[in-house]
């Protein structure tokens, strides 16, 4: 239940000078670090945990927090004009904001990612005040097997939204990023698969190299190889969404403010897993589904509402089972105890003020990041005035140094330019990328479910079926194939209907 005066009090501390200006630069900072390929929350996080060991442990986790929910947020704005995700949890806002972006209506797919950005963290942030015992206890009932499961319901989701003309080949790249997230040392037994003898290979395929290709160096070799110039330019308009807008898109703001901080809440789904949910569930409720890849509004508030609500999601069992819901809230929960709290379910107990300065800090960033869309959209919108001649090399040094800075191997800028050939190759034979990365990032989480449900249960699948949360994804991802093939399965009962017998 929540504490109204410790929540108060908490606010009043937020306002005064001190945290709101840690709270602007370290927001400011994430947006930033969030719109450079390469440079994810993950990799903020950790840098500006080591320059907050002197500071008190308020200040230095209210900046931690800016840095979280800026970064999340500033993916956005290079995923929009230049189809290049700043970090995995932005991949979903390429369907559909890039498209809007190309329609000349930049600044308006911008100040709707804000819009989205900004009501999913707060809508997660409420849910955490309110709600953070009782929804990280649920958590707990998630075991290998329901991981299993919900990796592979991922993949599938991914391939039907991504390739909706044929979504065979949305689930082949799909399985393809997961075949390609086999290689290197499995997590059982430490034995190298599919290294060949290469030492590079054994540490496995980096996401942030891989994702950098098949987004950023793919988007340069189809302009390269294309003749046409694409059409980014840019009119006049609002960079708010109106209220008749707001009011139209109002459910779907609601529904995956909701489903990404549930998808939060799930220890090592994360943010990315938040928007892609959020994406499937708005396009199951809306009534322009045929625009949904080709600069749906639906699409885009549904895919920045849900991962910016991951954030606050993520934060719940990171605070009260000190379990971290993905990778950035992992580097959060080691910085929170570094600055001397205990997470844990007494934390309401002993540490009740952190829990809600976590809530105040995440308030006002979410506040910030909305006067910085807004104040930063017309500036981003000038690299649409750049020619493509000038702007295409500045976006491949972007993409060596993104792939070159997360572990300083010269291998993984290989990795981003094989997956930069290979995603061109099976672009122009109309494979989407995002089903390839999104496989590559839940290869690893099926893996070790799997291979560490088989040892529970010795050998047997039954747990994968009968328990009862693993038995219902299991099935939802069964019915999702079974109403994608139904009518090619329809179309060739009717075929050997007509077909004269011999």
């Amino acid at each position: 239940m929540t504490n109204l005066p410790v929540l108060l009090d908490a606010f009043q501390s937020a306002l005064s000078p001190q945290y709101l200006f840690i709270t602007l630069w370290a927001t400011l900072l994430g947006v930033v670090i969030g719109m450079m390929p390469g440079l994810t929350a993950t990799m903020g996080l950790a840098l500006l945990t080591t320059l907050t060991f002197q500071m008190e442990s308020g200040p230095a986790i209210t900046a931690l927090l800016g840095m979280y929910v800026g970064s999340i947020y500033g993916g956005s704005r290079t995923a929009i004009i230049l189809n290049m995700p700043g970090t995995p949890a932005s991949a979903a806002t390429t369907l559909d904001g890039h498209p809007l972006a190309r329609q000349s209506r930049a600044s308006e797919a911008l100040g709707l990612a804000t819009v989205g950005s900004m009501v999913g963290t707060l809508l997660g942030v409420l849910l955490l005040a309110l709600t953070a015992p009782v929804l990280a206890s649920y958590a707990l009932k998630f075991g290998s097997y329901e991981y299993f499961w919900l990796a592979l319901f991922g993949v599938v989701i991914s391939g039907r939204l991504t390739a909706a003309a044929d979504p065979l080949k949305g689930w082949i790249a799909g399985c393809l990023g997961l075949i390609i997230a086999m290689i290197g040392q499995e997590q059982v037994f430490a034995y190298a698969r599919y290294s060949f003898g290469i030492q590079d290979l054994t540490g496995g395929i980096s996401l942030i190299p891989a994702m950098v290709g098949a987004f950023g160096l793919v988007e340069i070799l189809s302009n390269i190889s294309s003749r046409a110039t694409p059409k980014l330019s840019e009119t006049s308009g609002r960079v708010l969404p109106g209220l008749a807008d707001m009011k139209r898109y109002s459910p779907t703001m609601a529904r995956s403010g909701i489903a990404g901080t549930l998808m939060g809440l799930i220890p090592g789904v994360g943010e990315d897993i938040g928007a892609w949910v959020s994406y499937a569930i708005a396009k199951r409720f809306s009534r322009e589904k045929h625009l949904f890849g080709k600069g749906s509004k639906d699409g885009l508030l549904a895919a920045e509402t849900g991962n910016s609500a991951a954030v606050p999601g993520a934060i719940i069992p990171v605070l009260t089972l000190g379990i971290p819901g993905s990778a950035p809230s992992a580097v959060l929960l080691a910085a929170i105890i570094i600055h001397g709290v205990r997470p844990g379910p007494l934390i309401m107990i002993q540490s009740a003020d952190i829990v809600y300065g976590v809530v105040a800090a995440i308030v006002f960033s979410a506040l910030a990041i909305t006067a910085y869309g807004v104040l930063l959209t017309k500036p981003l919108l000038l690299v649409l005035r750049i020619p493509r001649e000038r702007l295409l090399p500045a976006i491949f040094v972007l993409c060596v140094v993104g792939a070159f800075a997360i572990a300083a191997r010269p291998f993984d800028v290989l990795v981003m330019l094989l997956f930069g050939v290979v995603g061109l190759v099976l672009r122009q034979m109309d494979y989407p990328m995002a089903p390839l990365v999104l496989g590559l990032v839940l290869g690893d989480i099926l893996d070790k479910s799997l291979r560490r449900g088989l040892i529970l249960s010795e050998g047997s699948l039954e747990p994968f079926f009968l328990r009862p949360v693993s038995g219902a994804l299991a099935l939802a991802t069964l019915v999702v194939i079974l109403a994608m093939l139904a009518p090619t399965i329809a179309r060739a009962l009717r075929r050997g209907r007509s077909s004269p017998v011999d």
